[in-house]
């Protein structure tokens, strides 16, 4: 192993080393859009400012592993080529298909990361090991839920050199569910409230605003209503656990089921459930979970068709 790890981190420091004096103008530039396109994929490095201090970071990164399952669905949605992600990326049915050949890594995974050679590592700010990453690859990490999920790919956009393709998904998105909100909003009234749940290791959870699974389009982009209940229980975590008994009292005129066909389901065979008024009137609204879970680009635009079908039959 020894032999494939040695020359790595020579190579890093030699082309660090010989990069180094065009830090200034580099760093200078890193926000601007990026020159018209070649026929020649663009090579070298420039400065990216993250969250922890400027890192040099390749201009056409062609092996990008990604730590973190909040920020698969980014990256691929730019076209930048992966070589490793987390296991639940791979089976997210709508990544399935893309990610087949792609290793299944984690912050414990060193030795088969470094074995991937790649040349660029994203992850989250408390991954482990992150020095470790940082002598194989540039390594740049983000504090999760720190910006909202458009400034998220913008970010990521600047990191892969590609903020100009991340923007234009930005301004097109933007478009696109201000339209479905207005559309929805005088489909099901403008005070029509709408609860998202899902289950979790036996357990049924309720979820706010920003917490994926739609919840960010809902509350936010589309401007609907959350009950009170909802509002309350889930101001400091985001989310809050319910049992059957109280579950009545934070479910709205709507109900998004984030369903997960392995878990634990039961609930829904209570005579409490099948009593709330949005079940009783077949307003419950029922998605893949594994598709449903976050809330980049790729997993934004599954729930946007989603609710769009669902609320609109579109």
């Amino acid at each position: 192993m020894k032999k494939i790890f040695i020359p790595l981190v020579l190579i890093l420091g030699i082309a660090l080393s010989a990069c180094g004096g065009n830090g200034a103008k580099d760093a200078s530039t890193a926000s601007s859009p990026p020159a018209a396109a070649s026929s020649e994929p663009e090579s070298g490095t420039f400065t990216y400012q993250s969250e922890n201090g400027p890192v040099e970071v390749p201009k056409n990164p062609q092996r990008v592993v990604v730590l973190t399952r909040f920020l698969t669905g980014n990256v691929m949605a730019l076209g930048v080529p992966v070589v490793g992600v987390d296991e639940m990326s791979k089976t997210n049915p709508r990544f399935e298909e893309k990610l087949k050949d792609v290793e299944a890594v984690s912050d414990e995974s060193v030795e088969k990361i470094i074995e991937l050679q790649p040349d660029l590592i994203i992850g989250l700010s408390d991954i482990k090991n992150i020095d470790k990453f940082k002598q194989i690859a540039p390594t740049v990490t983000y504090t999760y839920n720190k910006v909202d999920y458009l400034t998220q790919q913008l970010e990521v956009g600047k990191l892969l050199n590609k903020e100009k393709e991340a923007q234009a998904w930005v301004d097109e998105f933007k478009v696109r569910t201000q339209k479905a909100g207005e559309e929805i909003r005088a489909k099901i009234g403008e005070n029509a409230t709408v609860s998202v749940i899902e289950t979790f290791n036996k357990q049924l959870y309720v979820y706010g605003y920003n917490f994926g699974r739609g919840t960010e389009l809902l509350y936010g982009d589309f401007k609907l209503g959350m009950p009170e209940k909802v509002k309350e229980g889930t101001k400091t975590d985001g989310y809050v656990a319910l049992s059957t008994e109280v579950l009545k009292d934070y479910m709205g005129d709507y109900i998004i089921f984030s369903k997960n066909a392995d878990e634990d389901n039961s609930f829904q065979n209570t005579e409490i459930y099948k009593s709330i008024p949005a079940v009783k009137n077949n307003r419950v609204f029922e998605a893949d979970a594994k598709a449903f879970y976050f809330n980049d680009p790729l997993s934004l635009e599954y729930q946007l068709e989603f609710f769009e079908k669902s609320f609109l039959g579109k």
